[in-house]
């Protein structure tokens, strides 16, 4: 398999980074999850310690991916439709904003930032920067809940086109599976 893409399939650094943000986004949905149904619960002690690095790392894959696209950009698999380019779209901003907002809300919390012990923000004792927490205490919640549910709408198309005799197969694609006949 080659690591560049080609006009039929995605080489291997584009799935990749596809299937780890793919895993991250799924953590997420269950640290969300298990936080919005059991909060305070043992539970969520373990596993919301985890989601700020997670999201910090969706975010450095993101851009990671999103140099990889433009580089392949003539070579990749043309999109199946208008609408799959556009919920394509949705779906790489979706995962660019709202880590992003994330980010900018713990900068102006004043507490530090180390994600796997890297020390990305030292946090500070002047106070609150509230214009810049303002974006993630309004949006973050509810983006991170619509990009779950367009990302499962996203796996059911490729099933459904995998599976209906009228559209486009496309997890080979993405997956090493024989095309439909």
């Amino acid at each position: 398999m080659p690591a560049m893409d080609t006009p039929q399939r995605y080489g291997t650094l584009t799935r990749a980074l596809h299937w780890g943000v793919a895993a991250l986004v799924v953590w997420q949905l269950t640290t969300a999850t298990v936080t919005s149904l059991a909060e305070d619960s043992w539970l969520d002690e373990l596993l919301w310690a985890t989601h700020k690095p997670t999201g910090f790392s969706i975010l450095v894959l993101m851009v990671l991916r999103l140099g990889w696209a433009l580089v392949n950009h003539a070579r990749r698999p043309a999109s199946v439709s208008a609408l799959a380019r556009l919920g394509h779209i949705v779906l790489y901003a979706l995962l660019l904003v709202i880590p992003s907002i994330a980010l900018l809300r713990q900068y102006g919390s004043g507490r530090s930032f180390e994600p796997f012990g890297l020390p990305l923000m030292s946090g500070f004792e002047s106070g609150k920067i509230e214009w810049l927490m303002a974006p993630a205490n309004l949006l973050h919640g509810w983006l991170g809940w619509t990009l779950f549910v367009l990302a499962l709408v996203h796996v059911l198309m490729a099933f459904h086109r995998r599976f209906s005799r009228k559209a486009e197969d496309v997890l080979p694609r993405m997956l090493d599976v024989p095309p439909r006949h």
